[in-house]
């Protein structure tokens, strides 16, 4: 008999306040992909879920150029 295995014990609103906590620090959602083991659009999908303000494409450090 298989059983599904979580690959964690956290609840959902603990996971939700984490990967906010590290998208607004600045990590990238294929980064928070990566270490949570979750696809990019479920990690995406649970950063708007929670409320998050998405960054621009280009991440923490894309500026505007100015002319």
């Amino acid at each position: 008999m298989r059983n599904a295995v979580r690959k964690s014990n956290k609840t959902r609103e603990q996971l939700l306040h984490e990967l906010r906590s590290a998208y607004e620090r600045g990590a990238s959602i294929r980064n928070l992909a990566a270490t949570t083991g979750r696809s990019y659009g479920s990690v995406h999908s649970m950063l708007r879920e929670s409320g998050t303000t998405m960054r621009s494409r280009g991440g923490p450090n894309h500026t505007s150029r100015h002319r």
